[in-house]
């Protein structure tokens, strides 16, 4: 595990569109899907990081606050599943009915998704305004495994709130911190190194 921070797309961004697998549905679902009609977050994450793992029940809590608000969350996997069998769909699909997903968990399987969002970590989190341009792209706050944080989605809950307030994107955005993206061998980004 290769500890590793958010690459920062520029704010203003538009949301790049994907077409992928929902683990639960069995079907090919589209960012338009599942946008929200106030905002989107994305979320880059998998079963097995200890960054992921460590924060996931309050993701979900979160998400399912943020949806009552208008704002859809959207879990991305994209690590390799030749390194890491156990972030490929059959196993996506078991923890997203085991912990109750109130939001689709989708799977990246040629990494091109990660790629178009510049996603280094997982996890790694974007949140996008009603019309998918990139208002905050950051951490959820500042608990890690181990270091004794309580795990709030300040960070993140900050910005939703600022958005909906129709507030400039937050000045101060820390990245994300996690395990980096498991590319499949010889397909990593340019400019990549662990």
């Amino acid at each position: 595990m290769a500890l590793t921070a958010s690459k920062m797309l520029p704010l203003g961004t538009t949301a790049p569109s994907f077409n992928l697998l929902n683990v639960v549905t069995d079907q090919s679902e589209s960012l338009r899907t599942h946008s929200g009609p106030k905002g989107t977050i994305v979320i880059f994450m998998c079963n097995h990081c200890p960054y992921v793992v460590h924060l996931l029940d309050v993701i979900i809590k979160k998400a399912a606050d943020w949806k009552a608000e208008g704002i859809h969350t959207i879990g991305i996997s994209s690590n390799s599943v030749l390194t890491h069998p156990q972030d490929g769909p059959d196993k996506m699909k078991v923890l997203a009915l085991e912990k109750s997903f109130n939001f689709p968990y989708l799977y990246d399987p040629e990494q091109k998704v990660a790629q178009a969002y510049d996603a280094a970590c997982t996890p790694d989190f974007y949140l996008f305004d009603a019309k998918l341009k990139l208002h905050y792209r950051g951490r959820f706050d500042a608990a890690r495994p181990g270091n004794n944080e309580k795990i709030t989605g300040i960070d993140l809950d900050k910005a939703v709130n600022n958005m909906l307030q129709n507030k400039s994107p937050l000045p101060s955005q820390k990245p994300s911190m996690g395990c980096n993206i498991k590319w499949i061998p010889g397909h990593e980004p340019d400019g990549w190194n662990l």
